[in-house]
């Protein structure tokens, strides 16, 4: 009987000696490693540390200067390919750039020929005195300008230079005639100083100023 007891009460601290043990395991908090130690230094402070550094082993998606790779051909042989022009053949020179060989006073007065036409064309469709001394206004502004421009220079003394300075007065002449006509027919008679704005005068002076102008396209047409 004694053995039984003694047997049970050895089996009893067996078992309270290993439920002890386990529970003092399972208390005591894991040894934290010491790179992390200074993290939980402090109880209830929460994480002090720094974290690892996640960006090692990944690449960024900013975009790098990249050089172009170029690669120059030697052989070109294309159709394509611009040629130099050759401007040391007269052939090329003379029949495909075709040089200017007027002189600027000849493109000066050619600018001039659509005016006077378009004068002419006044006179002979009975164009009214402000379209017809609108183009003759025009026509002598340009002549003007010529005159400044040659002035004290050979171009002054051509025949066709002569005939535009003559042509100009004569034009503007007869557009003051219309002006004046226009002005002042209502008011006088048609003797005495009105007879300078009869309708029949103005169509004469209009006749001598068309043949004017036609005798200067044709010298002007003719200048070399």
């Amino acid at each position: 009987m004694k053995k039984i007891i003694i047997f049970t009460l050895i089996f009893s601290l067996s078992t309270l000696n290993c439920f002890g043990w386990s529970f003092i395991k399972k208390d005591k908090p894991a040894e934290a490693p010491e790179e992390y130690s200074e993290e939980f230094n402090n109880q209830g402070s929460g994480y002090v540390g720094t974290l690892p550094d996640l960006t090692q082993g990944f690449e960024t998606s900013e975009p790098k200067d990249v050089t172009p790779i170029i690669e120059r051909s030697k052989n070109f042989n294309s159709s394509h390919e611009i040629k130099p022009i050759p401007r040391d053949n007269p052939a090329f020179v003379n029949i495909i750039l075709k040089t200017d060989k007027t002189s600027p006073y000849l493109n000066d007065i050619n600018e001039l020929l659509p005016q006077l036409e378009n004068i002419l064309f006044c006179i002979d469709n009975n164009y009214d005195a402000q379209k017809f001394n609108a183009k003759v206004y025009f026509f002598n502004q340009t002549v003007k300008y010529l005159q400044d421009k040659y002035a004290n220079k050979p171009e002054c003394n051509y025949e066709s230079f002569k005939k535009l300075l003559t042509l100009s007065n004569h034009s503007q002449s007869v557009a003051t005639l219309r002006s004046e006509a226009e002005k002042y027919r209502p008011y006088l008679a048609y003797t005495g100083a009105g007879y300078l704005y009869n309708d029949n005068v103005i169509n004469e002076q209009l006749g001598y100023l068309k043949t004017e102008i036609e005798d200067t396209i044709v010298i002007l047409k003719e200048a070399r």
